[in-house]
């Protein structure tokens, strides 16, 4: 299976252009079966939360439910004039709002699941470089609460000089 990683654009694009192919193609193929379309819908949905770069893992859950109306046209009986067309339109994303609700809730739980996973990843990448660099007494600057402007290279404290308080209480 391809693993590109799309910008948020590029994510958004993808599930606009696919959703507006597979409704044309729903059309002239299945006579416009709104199920197949939502089926689909859940499909694309998926792919661009797997597909989407890391960076841009809020995308999905926002382009998923534009991209499944920009997709509708095709599919929807409407009668003549835009004003059909409109109510037409408004009448599916009415009636079709499951499948609507549920390609966006699987492109949410799949971009948080993964954004969950990259937090956990760079957690434990953050341990293991704190634990491999060492705090001993050679590294003085490597141990908790040690450094300068924070008080502790002073023999009295941080807290013993009421006129030198810490830049956050100046705020």
């Amino acid at each position: 299976m391809p693993n590109p990683r799309l910008t948020g654009l590029g994510g958004g694009l993808f599930c606009g252009a696919a959703m507006v192919t597979l409704g044309c193609l729903d059309r002239l193929l299945l006579g416009a079966s709104m199920t197949v379309y939502g089926a689909v819908f859940l499909l694309v949905s998926a792919l661009t939360a797997v597909w989407v770069g890391r960076g841009d893992l809020v995308i999905p859950p926002v382009v998923v439910p534009i991209a499944f109306a920009v997709g509708l046209p095709p599919v929807i009986e409407s009668d003549g004039g835009l004003a059909g067309h409109l109510v037409g339109l408004g009448t599916a994303l009415a009636t079709q709002a499951g499948w609507l609700y549920g390609g966006t809730l699987v492109a949410g739980v799949i971009a948080t699941q993964r954004k969950i996973r990259l937090m956990n990843r760079r957690g434990s990448l953050r341990e293991s470089l704190r634990g491999s660099l060492g705090s001993g007494p050679g590294r003085p600057g490597l141990q908790p609460g040690a450094g300068p402007g924070n008080g502790s290279d002073r023999p009295d404290g941080p807290t013993s000089d009421p006129q030198r308080r810490p830049t956050r209480d100046a705020v």
